[in-house]
């Protein structure tokens, strides 16, 4: 299997825009995460990328943070990455997936999703991540599930 990012490549720990910041997705998010998915299940499925009814599904706490901790191994082994997305309180409003593409014509998969009450950053999101991905990661393709470009 080839390496999902080059092995001298820096992965980020950080992306800024606007009043919104995306950190890695780990433990230490796990109740402000669940909260956030759960309050808004109807809206994530709405999502793109997110049609086909497998997640969210209802999880507990504990199978949520058996989640976290299997995306900040991911994110650990370089296999994906998960992105929290927090605003300027440090609460979770959404996440970012990019995770490699089973379509050898493109470097990786994104997704990403937003609380209900934080709809109207949904494109400004995806447009911010599309951005940051052309310009500060290795992939010479990407495919941003349910979305055009890339």
């Amino acid at each position: 299997m080839t390496e999902f990012v080059p092995a001298g490549f820096v992965v980020p720990t950080e992306m800024r825009f606007g009043d919104v910041r995306l950190v890695p997705l780990g433990p230490e998010h796990n109740e402000a995460d669940h909260a956030a998915w759960t309050s808004s299940i109807e809206h994530i499925r709405a999502t793109p990328g997110f049609p086909d009814g497998s997640w969210p599904r209802p999880m507990s706490l504990a199978e949520n943070l058996r989640d976290l901790e299997r995306h900040a191994d991911d994110f650990r082994s370089r296999r994906g990455f998960t992105y929290t997305v927090l605003d300027t309180s440090e609460d979770v409003i959404g996440c970012v997936y990019i995770y490699p593409s089973e379509a050898e014509s493109v470097g990786a998969t994104v997704q990403s999703w937003v609380r209900a009450d934080q709809s109207e950053l949904d494109l400004p999101l995806s447009e911010a991540v599309r951005d940051w991905l052309d310009r500060d990661w290795p992939f010479t393709s990407f495919e941003y599930a349910g979305r055009s470009g890339g």
